[in-house]
């Protein structure tokens, strides 16, 4: 086979998520693409969580459909949940005393744990163990993981998986195809290393999945110098971060739908301080908490266009790891580039998931330079320019007076009410659209095409719909096209790419149309819209149904 699909649940608190990326590794090892989803509700303990776990010979940025050819249960809701997605041919992997007689691989996960005095939660490393051994994976390979993995009573943990590696048999032995070992990073994680490679120096944010997971990687790897901070609620991180950017640091904050919503004010300061600031929006099942730990993509209106009053912002969305990477260390730079807010618009899909990543991409991302005050002439920070940027200087640079304001200005940054100094003002920020916009269309890729390129029929979508868009409009032998920046919006870019189409589709996990609404409104007739709202992300194969219904 080329492909498995592998799910592993239990209650919260048991170790599903770890025990999840630790076989993912092992057949990444194997020369597998991963792709790992993670679905949890919101409790600290009980419920249902499981990661499921798609390994491929081809790059896979999503799920295919529900069906499994391993189930890896920690307790009996797991199996009752999950057992009639099973293959014919796959295999169940439980305690004794609720495995399945048909299927059912029995692993004594308890008794091993009781005998090695082990805790509760190290079940998990029994049944990664017996799991390693059925797939044919050798002891050797799978030590080598769990040491890098676990680094806490490890020579335990061994113990208890090793006892679970000789308690079954190899029945389904999985053939390694290729050498290659690709890394896996949850899109979180590949956001924080794009900022970091763009010059991130401060990040800051208060907890709100699923954006979470930024301010926990980036506090732990202390060898990326990243100083991370955590203040009361989310006006403060905003305004904090404004702050920091003033005084010069490469500022990034992160937030959900809410607490975006609590941003706002602080949004047009930043517009109109010229403050720059990188934002990142992962959004979440809504209105108000809605379903916190499950996704959506129903925050892009809001994003385009909060905040009072006119002003230019930057918003782009990434589709996987590699993009969110690309995307944020892009963003980080434009927003210092033209001192405007960037808005890196993902989800929960994107964020929490897990993704083989293409270490290449790391190529295209460096530190730019701003347009920094040459010290020559007398400093005025809101100097009119022919592109609307103004040099930039920093508190405490010799000869700079430095003002930052939220009050209409003159050059110097003193407040002004007169209607000449006002119009003036408000045409040089303004002036910053025309640049970034000729630099979205000419210099960044802010369109991909995917599938037929010569198709009439064309499915387009943003943001984590990227994996099942393109593996429907393969099958299917039509066009897929991909809007990577929502603001500037790509006109040229996209009528390109819809050249000769006559049927646009539009797919998105959004209970109301808004991105077929946002491309009517930037001219784009769109004759169909694929909906999705029950905080789950689309299967390639049900999106490929709905397109086969609309084009009956």
């Amino acid at each position: 086979m080329s492909e498995y699909s592998i799910l592993i649940g239990g209650k919260a608190g048991e170790g599903s998520r770890k025990a999840g990326f630790i076989i993912a590794r092992i057949l990444a090892s194997l020369g597998f693409y991963i792709y790992i989803y993670e679905d949890y509700p919101s409790l600290i303990k009980g419920g249902h969580n499981f990661s499921q776990i798609r390994a491929s010979f081809k790059k896979v940025l999503g799920l295919k459909n529900k069906k499994l050819d391993f189930l890896l249960a920690l307790d009996d809701l797991t199996l009752k949940l999950h057992q009639k997605d099973l293959k014919k041919e796959g295999f169940v992997l439980a305690n004794p005393e609720i495995c399945p007689k048909k299927k059912g691989i029995p692993v004594p996960m308890d008794k091993i744990v009781k005998e090695e005095g082990g805790a509760y939660i190290m079940r998990n490393v029994a049944l990664i163990g017996a799991f390693a051994k059925l797939i044919g994976v050798s002891w050797r390979k799978v030590e080598k993981i769990l040491k890098e993995e676990l680094k806490k009573e490890t020579e335990l943990n061994l113990k208890i998986a090793k006892r679970g590696y000789e308690s079954v048999k190899t029945l389904a032995k999985i053939k390694k195809i290729s050498q290659k070992e690709y890394p896996i990073l949850t899109g979180n994680q590949a956001i924080a290393l794009g900022a970091k490679k763009a010059g991130l120096e401060i990040y800051i944010a208060y907890p709100m999945t699923p954006s979470t997971s930024i301010l926990h990687f980036l506090a732990q790897r202390e060898d990326l110098s990243v100083l991370t901070f955590q203040p009361e609620n989310e006006i403060a991180v905003i305004t904090s971060a404004l702050g920091a950017s003033f005084a010069g640091k490469r500022t990034m904050v992160g937030t959900s739908g809410g607490g975006f919503a609590l941003m706002t004010e602080a949004l047009s300061l930043s517009a109109q301080s010229e403050t720059p600031i990188l934002i990142v929006e992962s959004q979440r099942m809504a209105p108000s908490t809605g379903v916190p730990t499950y996704s959506a993509q129903s925050d892009l209106l809001f994003v385009l266009f909060a905040g009072h009053g006119d002003f230019v912002r930057f918003v782009t969305s990434p589709g996987d790891a590699e993009e969110a990477f690309f995307l944020a260390g892009l963003s980080l730079n434009i927003a210092w580039k033209y001192q405007l807010p960037s808005i890196l618009l993902c989800d929960k899909q994107i964020s929490e998931s897990s993704f083989s990543f293409d270490k290449k991409i790391e190529r295209k991302v460096k530190k730019e330079k701003p347009i920094l005050w040459s010290g020559k002439e007398k400093y005025k920070r809101y100097k009119i320019t022919k592109n609307g940027i103004s040099p930039l200087a920093f508190p405490g640079e010799k000869g700079a007076v430095v003002k930052a304001t939220s009050y209409e200005h003159d050059e110097f940054g003193l407040t002004v009410e007169d209607e000449e100094s006002i119009k003036k003002m408000q045409e040089k920020r303004l002036r910053k659209y025309e640049s970034l916009k000729k630099e979205v269309e000419e210099k960044i890729e802010s369109v991909k095409i995917y599938g037929k390129k010569t198709s009439k029929i064309a499915l387009l979508f943003w943001g984590s719909t990227k994996g099942p868009a393109i593996e429907a409009v393969e099958d299917l032998g039509i066009k897929a096209i991909q809007i990577l920046v929502l603001e500037p919006f790509p006109k040229k870019q996209l009528e390109k790419a819809l050249k000769n189409v006559k049927t646009v589709i539009t797919a998105e996990t959004s209970a109301m149309p808004q991105f077929a609404n946002y491309l009517e409104s930037q001219g784009v007739k769109v004759q169909n819209s694929i909906l999705k709202y029950t905080g789950r992300p689309f299967f390639a194969e049900e999106l490929k149904e709905k397109i086969c219904k609309i084009l009956k």
